[in-house]
């Protein structure tokens, strides 16, 4: 009842901070956007990855009129579950058209090569059914005729789940290191200490590109080497606080009562202390996106066709002197927004909880 309670008192608390509520409702839009993946993108083709090299850095908005040339009835139809997760392979082949005609069994059409040429009419076959199709790339589309809106609510996946397994890795390594040196002190706290500023002194970018190196390319590989980043702010802090709290008077009757440490630890201290680890927990997700963010824009993220935001402002910087800005400022937005909320929230947590010092040590 007193942890209902309080977790009552610190949502009321945090509820009266807008800005963090705000933040919150955000971050919940942008994993229910992640959760959905492919039903809501215009492109549900697996990775949003549809060429049309015609199509290349069109302008949002555009509608183009598509000629289906054939189709493929051996492409399996997945379930609305395998399509969320995964999309749906397109059984269609088309070409983008600026006019067509029908003679007999023939489709005589002029492909659209760009906005000031007309292409010579070439004769296609007259496939079953629906021959045409109108789409339009509400956010244009990207250097590859891909579409970008679909790109980037696929890369809220990317930005997302990175953020929270690697919050989870560096919250299994941070509260375990920090509360053995917190609890036992001595040479156990010296000695990682000395192994927690070794590691801070290091910059996070450099540190998670090497572990990058160590362990390949890849997506699973960012988890970890994010995760082996960011623990050091966990652990200190929690160092700092299961130091304060082990002299308490809650403790010493847990010890005079013969607990095991492992038993005070975990079922006595580190519930008293959730508040600042929720609080350092929220800081490293905004972190975590960013050193992910970092590390695609640097070619050792999520690889293509992945689609991750840091790849795609990658692609795309060069475009910021021209006029097709937007397909690097679109991404950075994204990121600038997420890692905002994230921070909002931070910040409306340490309020609810009161926390003094987000790195208290002694």
């Amino acid at each position: 009842m007193a942890d209902t309670t309080q977790s009552s008192k610190v949502w009321k608390k945090f509820k009266r901070n807008k800005l963090a509520l705000a933040g919150l409702v955000f971050i919940g839009l942008m994993m229910m956007a992640g959760v959905l993946g492919y039903l809501i993108t215009p492109d549900q083709t697996p990775y949003a990855n549809t060429m049309y090299l015609q199509l290349s850095n069109k302008k949002p908005g555009r509608s183009f009129q598509f000629l289906i040339i054939s189709r493929n009835p051996n492409i399996k139809q997945v379930g609305v579950f395998e399509k969320m997760l995964f999309g749906q392979e397109a059984n269609i082949k088309s070409i983008p058209i600026t006019s067509y005609r029908v003679i007999g069994h023939k489709v005589l059409a002029r492909e659209y090569i760009g906005d000031d040429e007309q292409a010579e009419e070439e004769a296609y076959p007259l496939v079953s059914g629906k021959n045409t199709y109108e789409k339009t790339y509400y956010l244009g589309t990207d250097m590859y005729g891909r579409d970008l809106l679909s790109r980037l609510i696929l890369g809220v996946r990317v930005s997302l789940s990175v953020g929270l397994m690697a919050v989870l890795i560096s919250m299994f390594i941070g509260v375990g290191l920090g509360a053995v040196a917190g609890y036992f002190g001595g040479k156990i706290d010296a000695s990682i200490s000395w192994f927690m500023n070794v590691i801070w002194s290091l910059p996070s970018l450099l540190l998670v590109i090497a572990i990058s190196f160590a362990l390949g390319k890849g997506f699973w590989q960012i988890f970890i080497a994010v995760g082996l980043s960011t623990w050091v702010d966990v652990a200190r802090l929690v160092r700092g606080q299961v130091m304060a709290l082990k002299q308490v008077e809650f403790v010493e009757a847990a010890k005079a009562l013969g607990f095991s440490n492992g038993r005070i630890i975990v079922k006595h201290i580190l519930p008293n202390i959730a508040g600042p680890i929720l609080v350092v927990a929220s800081a490293n997700f905004a972190s975590a996106i960013l050193l992910e963010t970092g590390l695609s824009f640097l070619g050792f993220g999520a690889q293509p066709p992945m689609p991750s935001w840091g790849t795609m402002i990658k692609e795309h910087y060069g475009y910021i002197i021209m006029d097709a800005a937007y397909l690097a400022v679109l991404p950075g937005l994204a990121i600038m927004l997420t890692v905002y909320a994230f921070n909002l929230v931070a910040i409306g947590l340490r309020d609810a909880f009161d926390v003094k010092s987000q790195n208290a040590s002694v």
